[in-house]
Order: structure tokens, then sequence, then C-alpha cells
């Protein structure tokens, strides 16, 4: 297949990357995000839970024989160049109303920092990750969420931010976030929140029992 053409999908997709995952979080991304697609060892654990992902893409260096002969040929979309990793490749060719990933936040540290940068670097996809216990997704200008107080809220930020929020128990108003400064983890919420930032380069990091409402909010947002 060829590996630079853009595939829409009209239904939210779950995207299985090759790092930490289990079949229980499969089962709850499929249930919201009912398109399967594999970045590339993230096929195994899809074909090995009886599975057939509708695309593989990536190098196709992680995925075994055995899972790419269970996917038919014209699902695999083979794309070999070495300067991006398997996620961002997925990231720059899936157009979709949002995406889920799993399998990209552990369990190494340098995986799981380049899938936040890619986050950033695609900040026009509506995309969370899931890990184990948090979720992640890049923030748009404008951002509403209704949590429960007391919710753990961090923001992270990826490249130098400004912005305004309302809701945290520590607000950001009038502070300059940045990756080698000053960062917001560890907030606090206490009511309705409304975050708006000067520029993209802010990640937000939630509970992943937040996820229903962290897919409403991005989904509230145009791409």
């Amino acid at each position: 297949m060829m590996s630079d053409r853009i595939v829409d999908f009209h239904e939210p997709v779950t995207l299985v990357g090759g790092g930490d995952a289990d079949a229980g979080q499969l089962r709850l991304a499929l249930s919201l995000a009912p398109v399967l697609l594999a970045a590339d060892g993230g096929a195994n654990m899809a074909v090995a839970e009886g599975l057939t992902p509708e695309l593989v893409i990536g190098d196709l260096d992680s995925a075994t024989a055995k899972t790419l002969a269970a996917i038919p040929p014209e699902r695999h979309m083979k794309v070999t160049e070495q300067e991006s990793t398997d996620f961002e490749k997925c990231l720059a060719r899936i157009v979709a109303p949002f995406i889920l990933g799993l399998g990209f936040m552990g369990p190494r540290a340098d995986h799981g920092l380049a899938a936040w940068n890619a986050l950033i670097r695609h900040s026009g996809r509506r995309c969370i990750l899931l890990g184990a216990k948090d979720l992640a997704f890049a923030a748009p200008a404008r951002l509403a969420l209704d949590l429960e107080p007391g919710t753990r809220l961090s923001l992270f930020p990826m490249a130098r931010v400004t912005g305004q929020s309302q809701g945290l128990r520590w607000p950001i108003d009038g502070l300059v976030l940045a990756p080698d400064a000053r960062i917001g983890v560890s907030n606090e919420v206490e009511g309705p929140v409304t975050l708006t930032f000067d520029g993209p380069g802010m990640l937000v990091i939630l509970p992943v029992s937040c996820l229903a409402e962290a897919i409403r909010a991005l989904r509230s947002k145009p791409c």
C-alpha cells in the first residue's frame, strides 16, 4: 500500500502500539473508538486478541511475520523513512473524529517522551493517549472540562506557553510555562475548568477515569 496516502475514517479510531497495553484497555478503547488500527508492533497484540486491524502502519520491523501473514497485504502501509516514530507516522496519515492511542506511553521513558512530542507536532489531530493510570493529549487554544472537584489535572509544557485558567486550585494566569522552566503538574480541579493558551505546546494529563470527558471536550473543538 502507498506509504504517503492519508486515510480518512468517519468513525473514531483506536490505535494500538507495541508498548504497555492490555486486553482490558483495548476493549475499553474499542467500545469508544471502534475502528482498529495498529502502529507496527501493536499489530502483534491485536492479532493475539483475535482482531484484525483495518491497517498496520509503520516500517513494519516490529510486527512479526506471523502477525503480518494474518493481516491482508492490502492493509499493510509500510513507511520506510526513519525520521519519525511509528506513532508519528500514524498521526501524519490518519484523519478521524478522534484517535485513542494505547501502547505508546510505556514502558520505555524515551518512547513515552517521543509520543508526547508527536502529540504536539500533530496537535491538529484529536488524539488521546492512554496509559495504565493516566491519559494525555495536546491542548487546543481553548478547552472546557467538567470534572469532579479534587480531580488531579497536570499541565506539562512542551514549548513556551502562557495562558489563563478558571476552575483550578492554582491558576496559571500570568505564568510563563516552559519545559526548561516552570511547569504545571499536580494541579487540582475546584469547579468547571476553562483553559486558554496563547499557542500550541501544552499537554493536558488527567486520570484515565476522565476519558469520557476528555473525549467530549476535544470533540467539541474543530480540527
